[in-house]
């Protein structure tokens, strides 16, 4: 793909899975990826044990936003050829 092909809320896919466009800058596009993702969570009891859970989430409200509750990730020229539109 090309920047100019970028827009806010398009999905495409390399070869790390598939992503949704978040936004457009003048060299860089920012996306959220849209596969499943490993969730850790921490408790801590009343003697002080931390105890941790881990899990694979793929809950839809995580895509919601912005601010999106999961982490975006910046792809630069280098990055768009390795994109297809999905």
């Amino acid at each position: 793909m090309k920047h100019s092909d970028f827009r806010i809320g398009i999905e495409f896919t390399t070869g790390a899975g598939r992503w949704r466009c978040t936004d457009v800058g003048s060299r860089v596009i920012v996306a959220i990826s849209l596969v499943r993702r490993d969730t850790v969570l921490s408790e801590r009891d009343e003697s002080g044990v931390t105890r941790e859970t881990r899990y694979i989430i793929d809950d839809p409200r995580d895509l919601l936003g912005p601010p999106y509750s999961i982490a975006e990730e910046v792809f630069d020229e280098y990055d768009f050829e390795a994109c297809e539109l999905a």
